[in-house]
């Protein structure tokens, strides 16, 4: 017996090294292994296309208010609220300066109502909170936006809060199917030692909240989901640094994504699937 074949025998049916991930990592995989490998893997990755104005607004709105929870109480007004959208802007992505102008506007509306139906003495436990845990063959983590400490007749529980600022309205199915929030709660649980089952998208241009509630038995299958994820990823980059990776190992996956794809110039695949987008489409309204 070969010193090769004697060491593949005694490494079969050990677990596989730990594989360390986040939630975006993971999903990237789910919709396009392609973009995957041009993300997490090619380096120098390829050159990315013009930036999202519907990123910028989504940076502003989500910095503006970590920004804000930062402040001491006393300074956390409406008006700071507002005033930090545009320390926090910029022109990337936008028509003409007439576009950037009228959704800097739109974003500080946007936070400002959004923060008067907040109590600024009511400390989050977290804001921009990184946690983790380790689950499987994983070790994922995550950076929260806000995680909340409310109180009920009984105990207290910790509650995930995430920003979301796109033109799409969200619905109650949008949190309960979301890989990324549950394991937010599972490791926001692990990381500080509070139950954490609750999960919200605050949707701020509707002003709308919805959630979900987890028990036990849905946060273990999307962990479980997470870890399978997880080892696909960790076999296909394994094979990637062995020089063994094709095409074939991370295919294209045309979809509607593909018009939001920063890599569409490199894919062949993804620019036949969807038509050139403008960098403002993803704006509310384009006009």
């Amino acid at each position: 017996m070969t010193d090769t074949t004697a060491g593949q025998q005694a490494l079969e049916g050990m677990p596989r090294r730990l594989y360390r991930a986040t939630p975006t990592r993971l999903t990237t995989w789910l919709d396009c292994p392609r973009r995957y490998r041009f993300t997490y893997l090619d380096r120098p990755a390829p050159a990315k296309g013009p930036p999202w104005a519907h990123n910028t607004v989504g940076a502003a709105v989500h910095n503006a208010l970590a920004e804000w929870w930062r402040l001491p109480l006393e300074a956390r007004t409406v008006a700071k609220a507002g005033a930090l959208v545009s320390t926090y802007w910029s022109a990337d992505g936008f028509r003409d300066a007439e576009q950037v102008e009228q959704w800097r506007r739109k974003a500080q509306v946007m936070v400002e109502r959004y923060v008067t139906r907040l109590d600024p003495a009511d400390e989050p436990r977290g804001v921009e909170r990184t946690v983790g845990l380790i689950h499987g063959g994983t070790s994922l983590t995550g950076r929260i936006d806000r995680v909340d400490e409310r109180a009920d007749d009984v105990d207290t529980e910790l509650v995930v809060v995430d920003y979301k600022t796109g033109r799409h309205l969200l619905t109650t199915d949008d949190a309960r199917s979301s890989l990324a929030l549950a394991v937010y709660a599972a490791a926001a649980a692990r990381t500080l030692r509070r139950p954490c089952r609750r999960v919200e998208l605050h949707h701020l241009p509707s002003g709308e909240v919805v959630s979900w509630e987890h028990d036990e038995l849905s946060l273990t299958r999307h962990l479980d989901r997470a870890d399978d994820i997880a080892g696909e990823c960790g076999a296909a980059d394994e094979a990637f640094r062995a020089g063994q990776a094709g095409d074939d190992t991370f295919p294209a996956r045309p979809s509607a994504l593909c018009g939001w794809c920063d890599y569409r110039a490199h894919c062949p695949e993804g620019r036949t699937a969807v038509p050139t987008r403008a960098s403002w489409a993803g704006l509310a309204d384009t006009a």
